[in-house]
């Protein structure tokens, strides 16, 4: 008589694969033309809302362990793993945006 497993026994173990948001192409336009964007709509006299620059600001520090991250210890074999804060935004980061559509 076959005994019946899981369909997730048969699966490789997930690796935590951490998200770098800095090393994407968006990130790396944003942050770079984020400032000059600011000054021009400025000098235009034509400020941004504060939600429009609150979520592009968040968005910047989205995922960077600089900005703030917290350490998680397995209790078993006492691994540790830094993880950065997310934005948990919606409107603008993707990364927080699809965690949000996938829950």
């Amino acid at each position: 008589m076959a005994h019946a497993t899981s369909p997730a026994a048969h699966l490789p173990t997930a690796r935590y694969a951490p998200h770098r948001p800095e090393r994407t192409l968006l990130y790396s336009l944003v942050q770079a033309h984020w400032p000059d964007f600011l000054a021009r709509r400025e000098v235009e006299d034509r400020p941004l809302p504060e939600y429009v620059r609150e979520e592009f600001e968040t968005y910047l520090r989205c995922g960077v362990l600089e900005h703030g991250f917290l350490r998680v210890v397995c209790e078993h074999c006492r691994a540790e793993r830094l993880v950065a804060y997310s934005c948990k935004k919606r409107g603008f980061c993707p990364s927080c945006g699809a965690r949000r559509m996938a829950e």
